[in-house]
């Protein structure tokens, strides 16, 4: 059964916010809202996490997961980037995109795409992500919440909560966070490739 959190939107209760942690690195996989919609996460070396998520949303291993990132100087530790692709993003961060770039070391085999080793990174402009964010010191290891056969996205947590109850180990809510998910941008080939459009303006890319 999945623990209920209810956060603030503006002012999240630090211990709330600090239970939600313990539990993620406890390896607990979350319901949490971002700014374009609600997101499953779990640790980064969470191999349990990254099971549950494939089974809930039915992805094969050519999915791209993303690292969900407190600020750029984190999102840098996970990713290769030169100076042109540097200056778009940075300009473009905290906002609901995802980028795919090349892994570095530091992100598990699992995590990368089997055949580019490129990851999704992206740092998210909302309270309660990165208050969380915050409290555990890493980047949480997410994807969308799309179940299958779904267009949209879950938006409401006691929705999430009835659903998804006997396979999640905790839902965050605090309250509607929308329905579209992040515009994704491509930029292991060097150049921008929009992937996905979503919440993000993509004008910025094209």
């Amino acid at each position: 059964m999945a623990k209920y959190y209810d956060v603030h939107p503006d002012n999240p209760q630090a211990r709330t916010i600090g239970q939600i942690a313990d539990s993620i690195r406890a390896d607990a996989l979350v319901a949490y809202p971002t700014d374009s919609c609600y997101a499953l996460g779990c640790r980064i070396g969470s191999r349990d996490g990254i099971d549950r998520i494939r089974t809930i949303r039915k992805l094969d291993d050519r999915h791209h997961f993303t690292l969900v990132c407190q600020d750029f100087a984190q999102l840098g530790q996970f990713v290769r980037i030169d100076n042109d692709v540097f200056r778009a993003i940075k300009a473009s961060t905290p906002g609901s995109y995802t980028f795919i770039l090349p892994a570095t070391k530091e992100v598990p085999r699992v995590l990368q795409h089997p055949k580019k080793k490129t990851v999704g990174v992206r740092i998210p402009d909302h309270v309660v992500t990165q208050a969380l964010l915050a409290e555990l010191g890493e980047p949480l290891l997410s994807s969308t919440l799309l179940l299958p056969g779904e267009e949209e996205p879950l938006t409401q947590g006691w929705e999430i909560k009835d659903l998804l109850d006997h396979v999640l180990d905790g839902v965050v809510d605090s309250g509607d966070c929308g329905t579209e998910p992040t515009t994704v941008v491509d930029f292991s080939g060097g150049e921008a490739e929009i992937v996905r459009y979503g919440a993000g303006d993509p004008s910025r890319f094209e």
